[in-house]
């Protein structure tokens, strides 16, 4: 597996101190760092003032369906959040080993480009899933075994899971499909604005996999 920050996030861009950072992410912070398949990665917004997005996430209309706004309540209980909150989520819980930022998209889109920090569970591992392979994926996100068989909630990691944005449904149907094998809605976070959202504010990006010219 390969890994390598997208060269329009970071290249050609100096080491500055947060005091000589032109485009921060707060007045009080410049940026922030996280860890990726074990490495620490900074996340930052691109320096160039004249940064435009030039990829498919420049498009404004989308034919709907299947490519429909998404609501702010994706489903009951489950809390919507925006970058602050995934920043600060991603420098705490994912570095504690306490939360999992989760890319909802098909293998192939985060292997191409994601956000730092992320794991890949495409909104099609849940499709027809097992209540036995539900399990297993649930385990590897923390869930415990009682005595009795029963499943134990209380070590589950908190995730939040995204896709490509506002007008995306994958993450929705991962969402809904894990809530439907029983995962608790307090433990879900769903970033709307998704991997647009994140694009358009000029944050780092993570590439999976080489691209071959």
């Amino acid at each position: 597996m390969y890994k390598r920050l997208l060269v329009f996030s970071m290249a050609f861009i100096p080491l500055l101190s947060g005091d000589e950072m032109v485009v921060k992410i707060t007045d009080d912070m410049p940026y922030v760092y996280t860890v990726d398949t074990g490495e620490r990665i900074k996340v930052q917004r691109i320096q160039d003032t004249n940064n435009k997005l030039t990829d498919d996430y420049t498009k404004t209309s989308r034919p709907c369906p299947p490519f429909c706004i998404q609501p702010t309540e994706i489903a009951r209980g489950v809390q919507n959040i925006e970058e602050l909150e995934l920043l600060k989520f991603m420098q705490k819980d994912v570095i504690e080993g306490k939360g999992i930022v989760v890319d909802a998209r098909l293998k192939s889109w985060f292997e191409l480009e994601t956000i730092p920090s992320a794991i890949n569970i495409p909104f099609t591992t849940f499709q027809n899933l097992s209540k036995d392979k539900a399990e297993k994926i649930f385990k590897l996100l923390g869930m415990g075994i009682n005595s009795d068989g029963s499943w134990d909630f209380r070590g589950l990691k908190r995730l939040v899971i995204f896709d490509n944005g506002l007008w995306c449904e994958q993450a929705k149907h991962l969402i809904d499909s894990m809530l439907e094998h029983g995962f608790p809605n307090e433990k879900i976070l769903y970033y709307r604005s998704g991997f647009q959202g994140w694009k358009l504010l000029g944050l780092t990006t993570v590439v999976h996999k080489e691209i071959r010219r």
